[in-house]
């Protein structure tokens, strides 16, 4: 059984979890994201079970963002 949702200083009142769209299946790097008001939480989805991150929502846009247009890409 899942505990609970809590970020480190925002404790969510019922999440609506969903895979991040940047997530691969197969992969190791599988995000869950929920809206909740004007704070986004951020889990591992392969650990719901450990705490999440939360970012302010203008935070988010601005990430998600930078991720469309390739600011944020990996270097070799």
């Amino acid at each position: 059984m899942r505990s609970p949702a809590t970020c480190r200083w925002y404790p969510l009142p019922e999440p609506k979890w969903r895979k991040s769209s940047y997530s691969e299946a197969s992969a190791n790097a599988c995000v869950e994201i929920a809206e909740t008001g004007h704070v986004i939480a951020i889990r591992d989805s392969k650990h719901p079970e450990l705490p999440c991150a939360s970012v302010g929502r203008d935070a988010w846009t601005e990430f998600t963002r930078a991720l469309g247009t390739g600011r944020l890409r990996r270097e070799p």
